[in-house]
């Protein structure tokens, strides 16, 4: 298999300017919804959708070992070769070629191998969160992917991956997973208080109220990586919190050039004032401390009985 060249920014925080991105990310978010899809309908429900979403791997984007039977497979996105991957535990493997075309034929194609792999799925055909959204096999219209693109989105997720990861260390109360919805098309991880919230008003195009409100059952402070659409023309990391308390949005936020965003309801830091900061990971750590310190602030939540330092490497928590 010839190898997909070099990207011509191939650095660790890669530049991923909006207009030029814009069309591959909107094919890539419709062919993530249904690889997500595929493990939907084949995984039992975990409490707030977190049997959904895929998974930042070394070479790009997975599912994880879904079961079929005794057995299991997986599908992974891989934005080096270019190429999606259906493999299975009986040894069996097809791929996708990662190139433009219609939502329709990828997904028919992606709906082959998995039946000549012996193990066909049948999902539901129309994406999620997306207004006036077109069945995926009716979807015919050329899409353009540019796996320049595609890479340099898959690097900043590893380095989002790696940051979000690590703040998750310093919780001690209930904690999603890093993982990546292919719904919103965001890299994210919630902490819980512990309380519960008041019920979810719903409304998000093409998915069911009970499925939002299961995510938000308990107050949260969520927070992540978005590359960019719905009106913010840029990629960025965010927090926010449900429901949002008082004082919230005024609060204190770091480093210079995050701001709460009303049109959102979330902090927002644009991803070209982090790769552009002297020190990058720090300015990501610093918006994601001070956004939950916001949340947490200002909601009264048990902060001492909840938090920890960060996690070191094979060093175990002082108790």
């Amino acid at each position: 298999m010839t190898l997909a060249p070099p990207p011509a920014d191939d650095t660790a925080w890669p530049a991923l300017p909006y207009a030029a991105w814009k069309e591959t990310g909107e094919t890539l978010g419709l062919w993530t919804q249904i690889v997500g899809k595929v493990r939907l309908a084949r995984t039992p429900w975990l409490n707030h959708s977190w049997h959904v979403p895929l998974y930042v791997t070394a070479r790009g984007l997975g599912t994880g070992p879904i079961a079929h039977g005794g057995q299991s497979f997986d599908m992974e996105f891989d934005f080096i070769d270019q190429t999606l991957r259906v493999r299975t535990s009986a040894g069996g493997m097809k791929t996708v070629r990662l190139e433009p075309m219609s939502v329709a034929t990828f997904h028919d194609r992606v709906m082959r191998s998995l039946a000549d792999l012996g193990v066909p799925v049948a999902i539901d055909g129309a994406p999620n969160e997306i207004a006036d959204a077109i069945p995926f096999r009716q979807d015919r219209r050329p899409r353009d992917y540019d796996p320049d693109y595609a890479r340099r989105f898959w690097r900043i997720l590893i380095q989002a991956d790696r940051l979000l990861g690590l703040f998750r260390t310093a919780f001690l109360g209930k904690c999603s997973p890093v993982h990546f919805f292919w719904g919103s098309f965001d890299l994210a991880v919630t902490r819980f208080s512990g309380r519960a919230a008041p019920p979810h008003p719903g409304g998000v195009p093409h998915l069911p109220d009970a499925v939002v409100r299961d995510a938000y059952s308990h107050e949260v402070s969520g927070a992540g990586f978005w590359p960019g659409g719905g009106g913010v023309d840029y990629p960025a990391f965010y927090s926010y919190a449900y429901p949002e308390p008082p004082g919230f949005r005024a609060a204190p936020i770091a480093p210079p050039g995050a701001f709460y965003s009303t049109g959102l309801g979330e902090y927002l830091l644009p991803y070209e004032v982090a790769r552009m900061a002297a020190d990058p990971d720090q300015a990501v750590l610093s918006f994601l401390t001070s956004a939950y310190a916001a949340a947490a602030d200002n909601a009264a939540w048990d902060r001492a009985a909840l938090e920890c330092d960060l996690g070191r490497p094979g060093v175990v928590r002082p108790t």
